[in-house]
């Protein structure tokens, strides 16, 4: 029973992980650069369903809904005003912008007045509430979390597999020039990839909000989502979930049968492991390049 309270745990925080390696892996495919802002758009996303319920006085699924919307917005902003102009330079011009973008969020939300630097607590409905299922405590914030996951991975399986929209972002991810001279949009696509990451990391900071509460360093967490996008293959969705799950499992693990110190190093111990073992992840694939 103890061993399943801690896979349960492990699943709950891996999903979070896995939310937000998925947006690292849309901006890969998307433009073959690495956004490191994933987890600082989180903590956006947070603190904007805050100020939706607190301030505006919204119900919590109406202020999700709004911070998710806004959150897609700021991100296609973001991608026209900031990262579209510096395309095509260096990959490592791309990685500081993104590492500075991450700096100034977290430099201006601490300016807000009223948020600072304190901790906030997001007033969810099911805050504090337990199940006990034989013996096995169930929190629901945790089931929470599992389950609009899952709900998410149905929908963007929908999206990219049904939709024109996803099937056009497909296209373009595997070939930028071939997408565009077919006829495909494809800056207008970046814009609504970086659009997508944002939302995706905004559903990913409301569901740790209750849990961790809402404050301008719990961005930080996105340093732990990058080794669940290298363990799952930076290029495939699905390896984002699963090295996300495979994170938080091994972190809650070693977190009670390790001593103080190995569960915040057992991540990247994994990660340097799975890089030696299998270099392109679980879900990853060869890719080739003529010179």
């Amino acid at each position: 029973m103890q061993v399943l309270q801690l896979l349960l745990s492990g699943i709950a925080q891996g999903c979070i992980y896995g939310l937000i390696a998925l947006g690292f892996v849309l901006i890969y495919k998307a433009t073959e650069t690495v956004s490191f802002a994933q987890g600082d758009l989180m903590m956006l996303g947070a603190f904007a369903a805050f100020a939706a319920m607190t301030l505006l006085g919204l119900p919590f699924w109406l202020a999700a809904v709004l911070a998710v919307a806004a959150l897609v917005a700021f991100g296609a902003l973001l991608e026209l005003v900031v990262i579209r102009p510096i395309l095509g330079q260096p990959q490592f011009s791309i990685v500081m912008l993104t590492i500075g973008i991450g700096y100034v969020a977290r430099g201006l939300i601490t300016m807000v007045p009223g948020i600072g630097t304190e901790t906030h607590m997001l007033p969810v409905p099911y805050k504090d509430q337990v199940w006990n299922l034989g013996g096995l405590v169930v929190n629901v914030e945790q089931a929470v979390v599992i389950a609009a996951t899952a709900v998410l991975c149905g929908l963007l399986f929908a999206m990219f597999r049904y939709s024109k929209l996803g099937i056009a972002m497909q296209a373009s991810s595997q070939n930028q020039l071939a997408a565009y001279y077919m006829g495909i949009p494809v800056k207008r696509l970046n814009g609504l990839v970086w659009g997508l990451a944002a939302a995706v990391a905004t559903v990913a900071g409301i569901l740790l909000a209750p849990i961790t509460f809402v404050h301008a360093n719990m961005g930080f967490i996105g340093l732990k989502a990058f080794p669940a996008a290298v363990v799952g293959g930076f290029g495939s969705l699905p390896g984002a979930i699963v090295g996300g799950l495979v994170i938080g499992v091994v972190e809650s693990l070693a977190g009670f049968y390790l001593p103080d110190g190995f569960k915040d190093t057992a991540p990247y111990i994994v990660v340097l492991a799975m890089l030696m073992v299998k270099p392109n992840g679980l879900f990853g694939e060869k890719l080739r390049k003529k010179v």
